[in-house]
């Protein structure tokens, strides 16, 4: 059965905010503001973002080019084709991608309404890809602890990242939204250590697993998925010989922080390897060219030793033979 193709006035429905974020582009929070959300230009280079949507009018306008329009304007520049080759492109954005990023102003607990789960499998959107590459974290590694999360809130549907909680709800993060579908709860991960590593967000856990090549000293993890699920977690804490702590380096994370290493010998401030940072993804993102430098060159020293390793065995078999 033929494809049904996607019309110029379906094509101008689309949400430009949406269809940026699914190229790439995503808005600057600080100067977003209600239904304006402002841009780096994806038609030139610029370092203060001039490129603005309004999403309500769903149009665009660049003032360094003095251009604006409807997607139909915006995908020609980008693009640089015509009319038909642009409605191909948008055809399978079309047809296949929900919203991105939620509506203006969304933020964790805004109370505007209760956010349903309604799927989740193995990470494909290039949206989401991206997202990973620009906080540094390998695709191997956020497969393994992360889905692609559908989800529906306000009659609308929308997907992010979820990492998964021990009450069987998901922490979602997407480029323009930070929440959870319910029940919140934290993570436990239990190794068979004797020490526990401890993390107040999931990014923080994957930036961790991405420093040591996903293959970290022997311990268990705890996400706390909010910082106010520290001193629920105290038990859970306290049964390990050693507490390694990896909270953020604000006002609340690092008073909690002292406040645990004051009360045991247990507590171990870890955040000092990012002292310069608020956390450990962003230190991460921040040194990602010389933290890639040293997994290649690990990779690079195990590589030679196996191979010494070979050569060995291959000269004992020889020898055995002889003998």
């Amino acid at each position: 059965m033929e494809t049904r193709k996607i019309t110029i006035e379906q094509a101008k429905q689309m949400d430009l905010v949406d269809y940026l974020a699914s190229l790439g582009h995503y808005p600057d929070q600080k100067k977003t503001r209600n239904q304006d959300y402002w841009y780096l230009s994806p038609l030139r280079t610029e370092k203060t973002p001039s490129f603005k949507v309004n999403r309500k009018l769903n149009v665009w306008y660049d003032h360094g080019l003095g251009q604006g329009g409807t997607i139909i304007d915006f995908g020609i520049l980008f693009h640089r084709c015509t009319i038909p080759e642009l409605l191909e492109k948008l055809q399978a954005s079309f047809s296949f991608h929900p919203p991105l990023v939620p509506f203006a102003g969304q933020q964790e607990g805004a109370g505007e309404g209760k956010i349903k789960f309604l799927s989740g499998h193995l990470i494909s959107s290039p949206a989401l890809l991206r997202y990973l590459e620009q906080r540094c974290i390998p695709d191997q590694i956020a497969d393994v602890w992360c889905r692609e999360v559908r989800y529906e809130l306000n009659g609308k549907r929308f997907y992010a990242l979820g990492f998964k909680n021990d009450a069987g709800g998901y922490e979602l993060r997407n480029p323009g939204f930070k929440g959870s579908i319910s029940p919140k709860e934290v993570t436990f991960i239990d190794q068979g250590a004797d020490n526990v590593t401890v993390f107040e967000g999931f990014f923080d856990f994957l930036s961790h697993l991405t420093i040591y090549n996903n293959q970290p000293p022997p311990t268990n993890f705890l996400i706390l998925n909010s910082l106010a699920f520290f001193e629920k977690s105290r038990p859970i804490m306290e049964k390990h010989g050693n507490i390694h702590l990896y909270l953020d380096r604000d006002t609340a994370g690092t008073q909690c922080t002292e406040q645990s290493i004051k009360s045991s010998d247990q507590y171990k401030d870890c955040s000092f390897q990012y002292r310069d940072c608020k956390d450990l993804n962003q230190w991460l993102v921040k040194n990602f060219i010389h933290v890639k430098r040293e997994i290649q060159s690990l990779n690079k020293t195990k590589e030679i030793m196996q191979d010494i390793n070979n050569r060995q065995v291959s000269r004992d078999w020889k020898r055995g033979r002889q003998i």
